[in-house]
């Protein structure tokens, strides 16, 4: 059973969550405020955290940095009030790996988390499928509907970070600090010149699957959907 910890100082706004996931069979528990939520981490590790981000003691940006630099695989979404642009970029910077602005319905907060979880098992595989989409990273190799198409370490590896969380925006020095490391000398323009050749080898492919320029922010990768 997954293990979802719940971090949120408003007692009304925990209990419905813990309920409403609990109802959807997650394993649940809350606290309060950052500082009690490592505590519980320590003692015994969630599969999830989803956390507020205005809380005493320790707000969710300091909690949120402090876990993923405990736990760098760790799914993390974060809950705040605030709608500006500026906050999602600072959550998503701190390793956040989704975003939820109150109010929000239950359902889109569990299907959130049933999402990020779904990223994660596929990170985890180190093959992703994603319709016709086959990326092999213990072989380097991608095809598109059985055709294989040739990419270069950086373009693949770029490919598998955007694949591996279909939906999610990544900011361009994310990008560079996964795909090129935290002591890579060049700009961001390295990314932009990047998607522009992924762009270009599957460009008859745009049917099956997309890069998508998320405007102040980064990228992230679309399947298109047939139904």
């Amino acid at each position: 059973m997954t293990s979802v910890l719940v971090v949120e100082d408003d007692a009304n706004m925990l209990d419905m969550i813990l309920f409403v996931l609990s109802r959807e069979g997650y394993r649940v528990r809350g606290a309060v405020n950052g500082q009690e939520a490592l505590e519980e981490m320590d003692r015994s590790p969630a599969d999830l955290v989803v956390l507020d981000v205005m809380m005493p003691v320790m707000d969710g940006w300091d909690l949120c940095r402090e876990l993923r630099r405990i736990s760098p695989e760790l799914p993390i979404i974060m809950i705040t009030a605030k709608h500006e642009t500026s906050q999602k970029v600072k959550g998503f910077d701190l390793g956040a790996d989704d975003y939820l602005v109150k109010p929000f319905d239950p359902p889109e907060l569990v299907a959130r988390i049933k999402a990020v979880l779904r990223r994660y098992r596929i990170a985890a595989d180190k093959r992703i499928v994603l319709g016709s989409l086959k990326l092999d990273r213990l072989q380097g190799t991608a095809s598109v509907d059985g055709v294989n198409v040739h990419l270069p370490p950086k373009e693949f590896e770029l490919l598998y970070q955007l694949a591996s969380y279909p939906g999610q925006i990544f900011l361009r020095d994310q990008l560079i600090e996964t795909v090129w490391g935290f002591d890579h000398e060049g700009d961001e323009r390295t990314v932009d010149v990047h998607i522009k050749r992924l762009r270009e080898r599957f460009a008859a492919y745009t049917h099956l699957f997309r890069i998508v320029t998320v405007r102040g922010l980064g990228y992230r990768l679309e399947m298109e959907s047939h139904d």
